[in-house]
């Protein structure tokens, strides 16, 4: 087959969208919009960086701190947010054999999403809406600075994209614990204790085990669920609180900012902020572990009762550990910093360092194994995670956390690390290995291509993290804008790095699309013939 034959039909003509389920199609889109904004975040990333070395004609101050505001909330809420809701509700009822609860209400999760990100994209981009996404009162209500109009879609914008994640929680829940039509009763009680990690808990002071009715990634996908439904709860009331002033200041009254206390709303809403760490990052992370290391060995995992009974541990730690993000607030009680900053969050090390773990033993224990794609950024994602989650307890120390906090080091080493070599190459590894599921066998374009995008955004990753932690220890803060060069040589680094996580993604991209060809790119979005209760074709 030629090259533009490839490009066109995709490697060897196996990718047939035809053949999918409305379920793998859509959850296809998911991804594909997911790499999108990826791609977005990526380059607003890179311009950002290219910025603090040398201010660009094209980029006006206003414009930086947009771009600012806007990087992490699309790599966030439209891109992570895409690919491991559209993943999880394929998985959740692929790994329970029964139909999702509403094909509907995920479709509607899909545009919310997709739609909700364009919409406060846009409305940052052409307004300079720059509250920064920390949102800090009365920032978001400043319209000395900002404008009311291009605030208001800017918040309706990431107000569909919590409606969305509404919708995600409920569909999760109610296709754990509903009856499909024609099945006998299943006990609602029973399969949402068995997800919560309750049936683990009480397995340990009982002599006669009870059995676990949820495989426990889906178990891992309930509990992060929890800690996101509130997230999403506490950004829909702030951001309704923002609007308020918003809609008043259009009407022509202006609001007294003083009404709303500038500390009670911080600790409020990282609270919120913090359970998109814990339940998006954290736990999904684990629950995606352990998927991806029984499919890749074959085996059970290690410590499996351990690994349910500590994902409902950690909805403790998840719940008290915000006030790790205002140590340095001379405001803040000190009984907060010291218990909830610095106790909680030192107590993640066991947590996730339990996760990662019982992950390297299952491995282990199923040596040799081949050192496929799957493979490698599963182990990738664990050395993220590895390096970004010790960056963070060290800046959760009172003492350090003056030198290092809103530095370049918060971002670099424990933001950077963690999301884009931890989270990422734990999602890239759950793609590459989802990729025949979800595309009926099609194969995979260049196993070269896939090695090159292992490396680049590896080294890239680290790297950038890396040499923005050193400008941070020197001092360079963040979201500050330095003219006289004196960090140049970091941020120059730190770029180069960046370009190499560009040449990753652009292997990937063209990898991904050479193996389902334009076609079948074209093809995920068009409307499935196939009935919307069946998981994959061949199911009966």
């Amino acid at each position: 087959m030629s090259l533009v034959q490839t490009f066109l039909n995709g490697e060897q003509g196996l990718f047939k969208p035809k053949t999918l389920t409305p379920m793998q199609k859509l959850t296809l889109r998911f991804v594909v919009v997911g790499l999108v904004y990826y791609a977005f975040a990526l380059i607003e990333g890179m311009l950002m960086r290219i910025f603090e070395v040398e201010p660009v004609p094209f980029i006006k101050t206003d414009q930086f701190f947009a771009m600012m505001t806007a990087h992490p909330l699309v790599g966030i809420f439209g891109s992570s947010y895409s690919i491991v809701f559209g993943a999880f509700l394929f998985l959740v009822p692929f790994l329970m054999k029964k139909p999702i609860w509403s094909y509907r209400l995920a479709l509607s999760t899909f545009w919310l999403l997709a739609g909700g990100t364009a919409v406060f994209w846009t409305a940052g981009f052409f307004t300079h809406y720059a509250p920064l996404y920390t949102l800090y009162w009365p920032l978001p209500a400043d319209f000395t600075q900002f404008s009311a109009l291009g605030g208001a879609f800017f918040i309706l914008g990431i107000a569909l994209v919590m409606l969305g994640t509404v919708f995600f929680v409920v569909n999760i829940f109610k296709t754990i614990t509903y009856t499909p039509k024609g099945w006998d009763k299943q006990p609602a009680g029973a399969l949402l204790g068995s997800a919560l990690g309750l049936t683990a808990v009480k397995n340990f002071f009982r002599r006669k085990k009870t059995e676990h009715l949820v495989p426990l990634p889906v178990a891992a996908v309930a509990r992060g669920t929890v800690d996101v439904a509130l997230n999403s709860g506490i950004i829909l009331f702030t951001g309704v609180l923002i609007l308020v002033y918003m809609v008043a200041e259009l009407a022509g009254h202006s609001l007294k900012h003083s009404a709303i206390d500038a500390l009670l709303y911080k600790n409020w809403y990282w609270w919120g902020l913090d359970l998109v760490a814990d339940g998006l990052v954290l736990i999904f992370v684990a629950g995606t572990w352990y998927l991806l290391a029984t499919l890749i060995t074959g085996k059970k995992l290690f410590m499996e009762n351990v690994a349910r009974a500590a994902l409902l541990v950690e909805l403790v730690v998840s719940w008290t550990v915000w006030s790790h993000h205002l140590l340095s607030d001379q405001a803040q009680p000190s009984i907060l910093k010291v218990l909830s900053g610095e106790m909680v969050t030192a107590f993640e090390l066991i947590t996730q360092g339990l996760a990662l773990f019982i992950t390297l033993v299952t491995l282990w224990s199923a040596r040799p194994l081949k050192m496929s794609n799957e493979l490698k950024f599963l182990l990738g994602g664990l050395l993220g995670f590895g390096l970004g989650v010790p960056a963070g307890i060290i800046q959760a120390d009172v003492g350090l956390n003056r030198i290092l906090h809103n530095t370049q080091w918060v971002i670099g080493p424990h933001v950077h690390v963690a999301i884009l070599v931890g989270l990422t190459m734990t999602l890239y590894s759950a793609i590459y290995i989802l990729f025949p599921i979800l595309t009926n066998g099609a194969k995979l374009y260049s196993q070269k291509l896939a090695n090159v995008h292992f490396w680049a955004h590896l080294v890239g990753g680290i790297g950038m993290g890396a040499f923005m932690g050193m400008a941070g220890l020197q001092g360079m803060l963040r979201r500050t804008i330095y003219t006289n060069g004196e960090f140049d040589v970091y941020m120059i680094l730190a770029a180069l790095c960046g370009g190499l996580l560009t040449i990753g993604f652009l292997a990937f991209f063209v990898n991904i699309v050479m193996s389902v060809g334009l076609k079948g790119v074209l093809g995920i979005f068009s409307r499935s013939a196939l009935d919307k209760d069946k998981l994959l074709p061949a199911q009966e």
